[in-house]
């Protein structure tokens, strides 16, 4: 398959287009699409980037960062929406970092949903990024076809641009414990008192959260306080395995 074609974008017929790709992604009225032409416009204008995947000619994807703190070292990406499983994603951040590096940046942050498997996966395994930081309700319920009315907790993600590009290997220590086990579809908390914590995810938050909205709950609450406490506690999350679980490992303990 051949990869899109990426380039930044700058009119507003093709801001629109964008404008209205999010909304078609989100699940929104286009009135009521996630970012506007406007504000991207403005963005663009100002030097940001602001760019879209294109297969034949068609709109697939787009992205559109801001520059972050530290001032003149980070790049926030704010909203990346794409075509799933034809590796538009991918391509977009790729080219993301090129835009990055070449203007002497050495990170990449962004924000996403901790619960959504594919997004950690690809956030984690393919990129190589770590959680940061988690962010409770970040932008109140939101109500949007993938959140669902769900509250939108997230995970600041940071991407070290400078850092090797294949990671070493992941290999579990024989006493990793689960923080989070996923018990027939519902999460079943567990001790956190080891030196690496596993944190399991649902199988598909989206779906559960229409199907089963307290079974959403629980998963959010659960990984809430697991790993929301974990990364306050000064904890980092160092990969993610088998595609299913955080992989933590907790500052040791001082002895006095």
């Amino acid at each position: 398959m051949s990869q899109p074609a990426i380039r930044e974008l700058h009119t507003m017929e093709d801001l629109e287009a964008v404008s209205l790709l999010y909304a078609d992604i989100w699940g929104t009225e286009p009135a009521n699409t996630p970012l506007s032409a406007e504000i991207m416009r403005a963005l663009s204008h100002a030097g940001n980037y602001v760019a879209g995947a294109y297969e034949d000619s068609q709109l697939v994807g787009a992205s559109v960062a801001f520059y972050g703190d530290p001032v003149g070292t980070c790049l926030h990406s704010h909203i990346t929406g794409a075509a799933q499983g034809r590796g538009v994603g991918l391509a977009l951040k790729l080219h993301q970092r090129q835009w990055a590096l070449a203007r002497g940046l050495q990170r990449i942050t962004w924000t996403y949903d901790p619960l959504i498997r594919r997004n950690a996966y690809f956030n984690l395994v393919k990129l190589g990024a770590r959680p940061e930081e988690y962010l409770t309700s970040f932008y109140g319920a939101m109500d949007d076809a993938i959140n669902g009315g769900d509250e939108s907790d997230r995970v600041l993600a940071a991407w070290n641009l400078t850092a090797q590009s294949d990671p070493p290997a992941l290999e579990l220590p024989a006493g990793a414990v689960h923080g989070v086990r996923n018990h027939e579809g519902r999460p079943e908390t567990g001790t956190t008192d080891a030196g690496t914590v596993l944190i399991d995810l649902p199988d598909d938050i989206e779906a559960l959260r229409r199907t089963d909205p307290g079974a959403a709950r629980a998963w959010r609450l659960a990984v809430r306080h697991t790993l929301g406490g974990l990364l306050a506690d000064g904890a980092r999350v160092v990969g993610f395995h088998d595609r299913r679980s955080y992989v933590v490992h907790r500052i040791p303990t001082p002895v006095a």
